[in-house]
């Protein structure tokens, strides 16, 4: 008797579909208050520095807290930190609506960026700690896909709220995120960490053997590159590129970023099972040199048309990106462990920070084209050292043929 061509993939948990669901409701709500924030900012009588101080201090608390959430996790549990987190971020974007000076604008969106890193860390150490390696990259791009399409979503309803009065989409961010925050309250199940490959409860892998894990290194790096390179570069300079170099309407960097990102959501899914059935080692290596190459490019483009093109490439890449790293370390963590998550997510948050500084500073100093070129070299160091990953047997096989 025949065996069917194609072998049966684990279903994915309801602990990731819930995330996925909260995902959504959270980047909804952020993606709302994203365009509006600046405008809001401005209106207690600043400077643009002042409202720049007010986007890097939920960046930087995010980066500052990070560690910590770690400890929190290993004491109190994913769950309670993720449903404290969405809290801390739905109780101060509500106070922001209310604020009545600038610093007290600053002091919640800082206190903000500290519930933001809570949820973060802990969503992704209950992701990979209730998934097995051979669902764990789909598990990946299944939550992220909730993310993008929710960041879709929320600037238009932004929009249409920012017409109503400049505070509404503060207080629409508490909605969404109160409805996230009992979403997992009622659904998320107790924490259960999976083995590799039977799915048995397992133990976290020790920190101090993560970090020398090269499966970790690898991980951390692809996600400082992207992380330095997605807000370094195509966040900070792509818009500068288009208006100032290319002459066009500001209106086309938001049709090329739209475009990116439908780009990334389509390619969720094949990432997901490419990471699973294929390997990370390879996801990694390979969208690196794809990533640096479409990124270096697009300081050539002739035109926005060729732009917006190189910039959806750059998304499906981004797509491996996102899913491959993240199911990397938890195969490294042994499928948990708040630490390892948080040090992971230090990584992005790290090139976040210095990207657009330092992007900024070479485009003025040099050219852009120097500044793309960084971007592109650090993305290819992060696919060169994957190369030192352990060779990876398929997780799920493929069909032979005749059978």
């Amino acid at each position: 008797m025949s065996r069917s061509p194609h072998p049966a993939r684990p279903a994915l948990s309801r602990d990731v579909v819930v995330l996925g669901v909260i995902a959504f409701f959270v980047m909804v709500g952020f993606g709302v208050v994203v365009p509006v924030l600046p405008v809001y900012v401005r209106t207690f009588g600043v400077g643009y520095l002042e409202v720049g101080a007010v986007l890097s201090a939920f960046a930087l608390m995010r980066f500052v807290f990070s560690p910590f959430c770690g400890r929190l996790i290993d004491w109190a549990g994913e769950r309670a930190v993720l449903s404290a987190g969405i809290g801390i971020v739905a109780i101060s974007s509500a106070l922001v609506g209310l604020a009545h000076t600038y610093p007290e604008v600053l002091l919640l969106r800082g206190a903000g960026g500290i519930g933001s890193a809570m949820f973060s860390v802990a969503a992704m150490t209950l992701l990979l700690g209730s998934t097995t390696s051979a669902s764990r990259g789909r598990a990946v791009g299944f939550y992220q896909g909730g993310f993008l399409i929710g960041g879709m979503a929320g600037p238009a309803l932004g929009g249409v709220l920012a017409a109503i009065s400049l505070t509404a989409p503060f207080f629409f961010y508490a909605g969404t995120l109160a409805v996230a925050g009992t979403v997992g309250v009622v659904l998320l199940g107790p924490r259960v960490r999976q083995s590799a490959g039977t799915g048995a409860s397992t133990p976290p892998t020790p920190f101090r053997l993560v970090i020398r894990d090269p499966r970790f290194r690898a991980a951390c790096l692809a996600n400082f590159a992207q992380g330095w390179t997605s807000l370094g570069v195509r966040g900070a300079l792509v818009p500068v590129l288009v208006v100032e170099v290319m002459h066009d309407p500001a209106s086309w960097t938001g049709i090329a970023f739209a475009c990116a990102a439908v780009a990334q959501t389509l390619a969720l899914a094949p990432a997901g099972t490419f990471v699973d059935t294929i390997g990370r080692k390879p996801a990694i290596i390979g969208a690196s040199v794809v990533a640096a190459g479409a990124i270096l490019a697009v300081a050539f483009a002739p035109n926005v048309w060729v732009l917006t093109l190189l910039m959806c490439v750059y998304g499906v890449a981004s797509a491996f990106l996102g899913t491959a790293p993240a199911a990397s370390v938890g195969d490294a963590a042994g499928g948990g462990g708040g630490r390892p998550v948080a040090v992971f997510s230090m990584a992005s948050d790290f090139g976040a920070i210095l990207g657009p500084l330092v992007a900024g500073w070479l485009a003025q100093v040099v050219s852009f084209t120097a500044a793309f070129a960084l971007a592109a070299a650090f993305l290819l160091v992060a696919g060169g050292y994957a190369f030192r990953m352990p060779r990876e047997a398929r997780l799920v096989s493929a069909p032979r043929s005749g059978e």
